[in-house]
This record gives structure tokens, sequence and C-alpha cells, in this order.
């Protein structure tokens, strides 16, 4: 039996982050094809474009295990002078830390933040007291919040999603439950950057949905695009929110807790009539595997994914792009522009204007300036 290759001449950098709220191994290494097969022969991996970089599931891989894996590459693991943020896990944390954390998640509780919200705020402030291991958190000004971005989040190079994150939960406990305003008064936001929707086009949507065979996947996709709707809001949707009457939808609870009605095109009437008949669900439309309980998040980002291969859509698309494809071909049929943002459910206007810079027809009416010199 031959020997195993190795390739010692690539050097494999891994980073502990945290991307959208899970924890992974970000892989950096100069460009080599082998590697990159192998990465994308992993369970897991995902091609992060925030990132530029491969990553793969902190918990399902150690540091052995990748060297292994990518064909005895040299592993250099960058570790971080703090806890990475995952779960919320207050084992081992000081008594005072514990409590903070407690009741600053009653308070959130209190004043009616989202699961999602609270589990965010809660997970931030947990790493955020841990790295300093047993200060207590009247101790923390500042300046600590300040080494704190400097020496964990922007060396471990986590996203402005997060330090935006980390800066809200602090300010909150420490304005409102703590009732220290001289700290929360001095904390800023960094500066964020205009990133414009990614968009499909109508004949890549009608590529997926016609690649996508199984009933109740088709359904969940063409309820996505059909109404501009966010993932967890289709996995809400329960039988109960939809007015066959009145052709609405009720998104009850939607980003930021609130309610909003988008109207039921006639055909996903008809077809989620079809699909009700065959499934027979009680509750939720769209349930997982045990009865009564909605479908998971990440199995509809992959059967997206998976629709986006068989159609032959760039691997880069995610399930949102369907939405900001529904904005946008709206904005395209000559939709007034608030009447868009009521539908997404947008708080500001200026979230819902992002679509006018990237509709077709505003392109097609520009003429370059080179198209007058008859060249």
């Amino acid at each position: 039996m031959p020997a195993k290759q190795t390739n010692t001449s690539i050097v494999v950098h891994l980073n502990r982050i945290v991307h959208q709220q899970q924890p992974w191994w970000k892989l950096s290494f100069n460009f080599d094809i082998q590697i990159i097969t192998r990465i994308k022969s992993l369970a897991g991996r995902r091609w992060s474009a925030m990132h530029r970089s491969w990553l793969l599931p902190y918990e399902q891989y150690t540091e052995a295990q990748l060297s292994e894996l990518l064909n005895g590459c040299v592993i250099l693991c960058e570790r971080s002078s703090g806890p990475l943020p995952d779960a919320v896990n207050l084992e081992g944390t000081e008594n005072p830390q514990r409590l903070a954390v407690e009741t600053f998640s009653r308070w959130l509780r209190s004043q009616r933040y989202s699961v999602s919200t609270i589990k965010t705020y809660t997970e931030a402030l947990t790493v955020y007291l841990r790295y300093f291991g047993n200060l207590q958190p009247e101790q923390l000004d500042a300046g600590n919040l300040l080494q704190f971005n400097n020496d964990y989040i922007l060396k471990n190079g986590y996203s402005l999603s997060y330090q935006n994150q980390v800066i809200n939960a602090v300010k909150l406990f420490y304005g409102k439950v703590l009732g220290q305003n001289m700290v929360a008064n001095t904390l800023e936001r960094p500066r964020r950057g205009m990133r414009l929707p990614h968009v499909l086009s109508e004949a890549a949507v009608k590529m997926i949905l016609q690649r996508t065979t199984n009933l109740k996947h088709l359904n969940m996709l063409k309820l996505t695009y059909g109404c501009g709707l966010r993932c967890g809001e289709v996995l809400a949707l329960k039988w109960g929110d939809i007015d066959w009457n009145r052709s609405v939808l009720w998104i009850r609870s939607g980003k930021g807790n609130r309610d909003r009605m988008v109207p039921l095109p006639h055909s996903l009437q008809q077809a989620l009539q079809q699909y009700r008949a065959s499934y027979q669900t009680e509750t939720f439309v769209f349930e997982g595997q045990t009865r009564g309980t909605p479908y998971d998040a990440r199995s509809f980002q992959l059967v997206f994914k998976q629709a986006c291969k068989r159609a032959r859509v760039g691997s880069e698309a995610t399930l949102h792009w369907l939405r900001h494809s529904y904005a946008t071909h709206l904005l395209e049929q000559g939709t007034d522009l608030r009447y868009i943002q009521v539908l997404l459910g947008h708080r500001s206007s200026k979230t819902t204007e992002l679509y006018t810079w990237i509709t077709k027809p505003a392109f097609d009416r520009l003429k370059s300036p080179i198209d007058n010199l008859g060249l």
C-alpha cells in the first residue's frame, strides 16, 4: 500500500471566528487547487464572501483532524486570548457574571425582545464578561470595552455585525440594568459601509423553482420569493395566519417584533391548498420531522442551496437573495418604493432605497459618453 502523500509546503492558518452567531474555523492559505478540492469534500464547509475564506464548523473538527484531512498540511492555529463566543453557557462563570447575565435576560424578556435577540445579546454579554476573568461587571468601563474590541474582536477578525451586537448588548446592560449611563454614552458603533443587495434574475428564480420537485420545498421557496419573506417568517407561518378570503398573509412578530400584512398571490393560494391536502399539517404550514414543530432553518437553507446547484445558479447565493429579488423585481415593475417598504417590513425607507441602486431599467436608460464617440 503506497504511503499517504503529504503537502508540508502548504501552511493553513486557522482562526476561530463567529459568523452568523455560529463558531467556525477560518482557513487562510496561499491558493492551492488540491487543498480547495479537499475542503470542498468536507462536511459543513462553506465559502464566506465576507471573510473571503473557507469556513468549517468549529465543533466538528480538531486541528489534528484538519491536518490529516488536508493531506498533512502544516496547521498553524492562531489562538485568541479570550473565550470563543458560542451558545450561552454559564458553567464556570463567576457568580457575579452569572447573575448579571440572568438579570439581563429577564430584563430583555420583560421588554418583549424577540427570542433570537435575547439569545444574541445574552451570548454577547456572556463573552464580554468572561473575557475579563474575575472582574465584576461594575468594575468594567468604556476602557475595558475598547480593550475587548481591539484585543478580541478585531484581533480575531470577527465581523462588523458581531462588533455592533456586542456594543448594543453592553450598552443595554449598563444603561438599563446597572443604570451606568456614563458607560453607555461613551459607546460608539463602527462605521458601516453600504452593501448593495444581491439579486437573482427572474429567469434564475424560475429555473430554481422548476428544479425543485419536492412539494413542500417548492412551496417554501415559492412563498419566500412570492411574498418577499425572511427565512424565519416562512418557518413561523401558521395556517391561522392566512386570510383566504382577503388573500393576505399576516406576518406575526417579524423582525423588530413588528406585525405586517402582505398580499398572497392567487397562484400561491392554489399551490398552498394543494400542499395542505397532501401533507395535512395542523398548526405550522411547514412542519419539521416532529409533528407540530416548525421546519428547521438550516435545512431550509440547504434546500435552497441544493436547488441552486440543480439550476446551476452560483453557489454563493443564499436564501435571502429571494427576498431581495422580490423587492427588486417589484421596483422594476413600477411598484411604489413606499409600498415595497411596507411589504418588506422595513422600519427605515433608507433600507428600501438600496434597491433603487440595482434596478435594471434605471441602468438601461443610462447612456455612457463613450457611445457618443462612434468608435
